[in-house]
């Protein structure tokens, strides 16, 4: 049987993925939760070969340290950008 589609949608907008994309309200929670998720990923990449090198084991130690470190910076993330913001603010024109 064929799908039945609404005119209401049919016009929601989507991602890449095919998922509808959320109200711009959200913006300042999905923006850290991207941001922390590149963020921790690196650095923990970083860390974890300066410190146990490339070999046997690194791919699961290296998730630990990530999975650990993204639940820390996240958070910390949605406590801090206000103060960030208004800190880039005192320095940065708005014109």
């Amino acid at each position: 049987m064929p799908r039945m589609t609404s005119p209401q949608t049919d016009s929601i907008p989507r991602n890449p993925l095919g998922i509808a994309k959320l109200p711009m309200r959200y913006a300042a929670v999905v923006m850290p939760f991207f941001l922390s998720i590149i963020m921790t990923c690196v650095v923990s990449l970083i860390s974890t070969l300066r410190s146990a090198g490339f070999g046997p084991g690194f791919f699961p130690l290296w998730l630990g340290s990530w999975v650990l470190s993204w639940a820390v910076a996240f958070p910390t993330l949605l406590l801090v950008l206000p103060l960030v913001r208004r800190a880039t603010a005192a320095f940065v024109r708005s014109d």
